[in-house]
This record gives C-alpha cells, structure tokens and sequence, in this order.
C-alpha cells in the first residue's frame, strides 16, 4: 500500500536506529467495571455476541485509573497510566543489488542481493491483560518483526491480529507469562474542547515521554478519507507517537495519536475511541473490518443548490447517483433526495453519512430519512456489505464544484463517443467548449462535461437540452457526469 503525504500532515514514523539526529518520516468516562478480552466484567456477566460486537465497548483492563476524575498532578496521573504504554519497534527486511564481493557489515543472500534491516519505532496500549495492544496500522504496516517495549525494560515479540488502513487503526498481541496491566477505554463522544489530556509515547526513540494539554477541537476532516473524524490536541505529538494513548484525567484512553501538522508546534489529531470501538472487535475476530454500504454518491449542499432544491437549511447529503442493485436502489432513492437522517442519527454535515453507514452492521433493516421535492420521506433499506471495488460507492462524496452558467458549447452523446470518454451513459449532451469570461467559465464548467438531467429532466441529445434551459427563466439545475463522480450543478442565465 502506498501512503500519500497530503500537504498538511506529517506522518509519522521511521527513525533510522543508525543515523545520528536524522529521521524518515513516514506518517505521524469508561465503564465501572473491570473487562477482559471477551467482553465479561468482574462478575463474569457476559457481553460478548458472536460477531464480537460485545469486545471492548465498555471499557477494557481496569476501571478509571483515578475515579474522582482530578489527579493531584499529572504526575500521579503519568506514573498509574505507564504500565499499560508501550513502545514499539518494528524492522522490515530489504533486499538491495549489491557487488559480488562480500561487505564487512551484511552479507550476501543467494539472489545477489545485501539483506538489511530497516528499523522504525512506535508507540500503543494494553487493552486487556491477556496481551492485546492498539496502535496505529501504519506503525506495524508491511514490516517483519514487531517488539513491545514495556515500561520496565521488559520485551516481548508481537504478531498482527488485524489492522485496518482506512482509520489507521491496527490490533497486535503478545503472549506474555502473567497478566497485563490494561487501560481502560473512555468515551470520545462527551469530550469537549477544552478538557485537559495527556499524551504518552515514543517521540523520537525517547520511551514513554508525558505531554499535556487540552483537546482543541473534534471532528475535525484533514483529508485522509471517507472515515476523518480526528480529535485535535494541543499536546505535544512527535514521529514516534503514533499508536500511542490520549488520556483524560479519569486515566482512560480517549484517542489514538495519529498525526500532526509539520508546520504547527501544537497541532496534533488522535483516532476518537468509539470509532476504535466500532473496529477492535471485528479485527479481533476477523483480522479485518467489514463496513456497511449504502450505494449511493453525494453531494455537499451549496447555497445555491439549496435554493434550486428549495431547501430551508444547507443540512443533509444530496443524493448525485444511485448505483443500480444497491440498497439504496432497493429502497427506492432517488437522485436530487436529500438524505438527512440515516439509522435515528441526523445528517447535518456531508462527512457524517459516510461514517455512519460504514459504522452500521450489515443486513440491518435502517430508516433513511430524505427531502423530496420539499417533503419529507421515510424509507426502509438494508445495509449492504462494502467491498474493495465499491469502496468509492460507499456513500461517495462527489464535490460540489460551483454554479455553471451559459457560455458552452455542446454535441450529442455518441456510442462512439462515449467510449472515447470512457463511460456508460447512452444519451446526454457533451460539453465540448467553454467561452472565456463567460459565466461557465467562471463557474468552473469543463470541457468534457456530459449533461445528463436539467431540472429533474432527463436529456437524450442537444436538442432536449436547448429546450430544458429555454423553458428556465433564471436558471437550472444540471446534473453533470464528470470523470467517476455524477454531481448538481446550479446555474444561472447569462446576462449582458
């Protein structure tokens, strides 16, 4: 898997064991009672289903390291939550072209190769006594040999139970002779900016360094995908960090440290908990994580969209496509619907449904709730499995590009054509020009465009087109196929 480095992040980590001040930088209240792996509190009440949706949910190792919620310092706080963090050094094993001759350092393996020894360090917690640890997948991703570090000097292999790229979570383990001490998980959901966290890690190769500050912010979007919902901190995060704790003054694990931002001294993001609840039992029981689908693409509602929909609120997910045979299909969506509950869980913001449907168990019977032509509409679906190839059709957000105007040229759709642009439709109008200075061009219309409705209204060629946008006095609502992505676009006449 190739990660991509987006402008804003610093992904932390790959310290090289050998390089002197040098590194490579790769990526950056719980329950009461006491839970082991399986879900069972201290009166050996089970909580586990068959699925494994009953791990970890209520907490995990111990119950709060400091009840009272108040430490007497972060000290206190520090020395209590140390056992169950760990550091974590992984090596991947590389094979380079090298001379015939033999090197004083290495070797020479039998395809002609030098085999070297690339060592990265890390960081994560115990979740349950019996050896499971959280950390970040990109700490332990493609590598060949994983060490837990414990706060006493003590070291122990790890094998890879399950990660999960697409949050940048990953479960390991390692059989230890007695039970470990385990922290407890907390809730994401009721922190508020403004509470004071610790964070705990391996920064730069300097084991279990203790930063403190404040979460700054929640649910914050930094571009990694569908899944972005980051806590942010103030609290010191370095390369070395990642896959190591955010803990609330109770002791509990609030977050995964995850990322930062380079060009910030204090700007860091943690993976929330209840997002790693949602993950940890399926990667315990699976190895991977299997996410709801709904089959549909999206759209952020603009001002302008909302005023051609006759929308009161720019809230909800416009529906762009609905993809045919999928759940939503099934349900009977329809594009221009305005998905603005799914499940009971409201939709204000566009980023919430993707998160939500991936989050609901498949073959669950839901409620999705949608404006239509001004009305609201329940409808009833089951969710769908994703896979692989659908990962984009998930509940896919297809940006809003701006109001287009008049100022175009434009051809039928061909057969021949269409092939040539590389898509399905059989009928629609191509946008083959765009008039400098026009309000098109301005608006961000392209060529290569294909216009597929005006107003609702399905267009076959040229002609339907010309009709549609003769019969709007101030303008229409387009839907455009461009490139993967099926988008609205409002546009206003052209005026002199």
């Amino acid at each position: 898997m190739k990660l991509r480095v987006p402008t804003l992040l610093l992904l932390a980590i790959a310290v090289s064991l050998f390089a002197t001040g040098s590194l490579e930088i790769r990526w950056n209240g719980g329950d009461a009672h006491a839970l082991d792996l399986f879900g069972k509190s201290d009166s050996d009440t089970p909580n586990e289903t068959e699925d494994g949706s009953g791990l970890w949910q209520n907490g995990s190792g111990n119950p709060p390291i400091v009840p009272q919620g108040v430490p007497a310092s972060f000290a206190d706080l520090a020395e209590k939550v140390s056992p169950g963090v760990v550091n974590i050094s992984v090596e991947k094993i590389q094979t380079a072209p090298s001379p015939q001759e033999f090197f004083f350092f290495g070797g020479r393996n039998p395809h002609g190769g030098s085999e070297h020894r690339v060592p990265s360090l890390g960081s994560g917690f115990v979740i349950s006594p019996d050896g499971y640890i959280v950390t970040n997948n990109h700490v332990i991703e493609d590598v060949d040999e994983i060490t837990v570090v414990f706060n006493d000097g003590s070291k122990l292999a790890a094998e890879v139970v399950g990660r999960d790229p697409k949050t940048d979570v990953a479960l390991i383990k390692v059989n230890a002779e007695t039970d470990l001490f385990a922290l407890p998980l907390g809730a994401s959901s009721g922190v508020r900016p403004g509470e004071w966290v610790v964070a705990i890690g391996n920064p730069f190769g300097l084991e279990h360094t203790v930063t403190a500050g404040i979460v700054s912010a929640k649910h914050r979007v930094i571009g990694q995908g569908n899944y972005d919902d980051f806590i942010q901190t103030d609290a010191a995060i370095n390369p070395g960090n990642s896959g190591g704790p955010l803990i609330n003054l109770a002791g509990e694990v609030i977050g995964i440290n995850t990322a930062i931002n380079p060009r910030a001294n204090t700007i860091g993001f943690a993976v929330p908990i209840d997002m790693a609840k949602t993950i940890l039992p399926q990667l315990r029981m699976s190895g991977h994580v299997t996410r709801g689908w709904l089959g549909v693409m999206i759209q952020e509602i603009s001002p302008e969209l909302a005023e051609n929909l006759g929308l009161k609120e720019q809230k909800g997910a416009v529906v762009t496509k609905v993809l045919e045979g999928g759940p939503a299909d099934q349900a009977g969506l329809q594009s221009a619907d305005v998905i603005v509950e799914f499940d009971g869980h409201p939709i204000d913001e566009l980023s919430e449904l993707p998160r939500i449907v991936a989050a609901t168990p498949v073959d669950k019977k839901v409620d999705v709730v949608v404006l239509r032509n001004g009305e609201r509409k329940k409808l009833e679906t089951v969710v769908g499995a994703l896979e692989e190839p659908q990962e984009t059709e998930l509940a896919s957000v297809a940006k809003d590009e701006g109001p287009a105007a008049y100022g175009l040229r434009v051809q039928d759709l061909t057969p021949e054509l269409a092939q040539r642009l590389g898509v399905d439709e059989e009928h629609g109008a191509v946008v083959t020009a765009i008039e400098p200075g026009s309000a098109a061009d301005e608006a961000g219309l392209r060529s290569r465009d294909i216009i597929l409705e005006v107003d609702r209204h399905e267009i076959k060629d040229v002609s339907e087109l010309r009709s549609q946008l003769e019969e709007s006095d101030d303008g229409a609502l387009l839907l455009i196929r461009r490139g993967d992505a099926t988008i609205f676009v409002p546009i206003k006449r052209q005026t002199s």
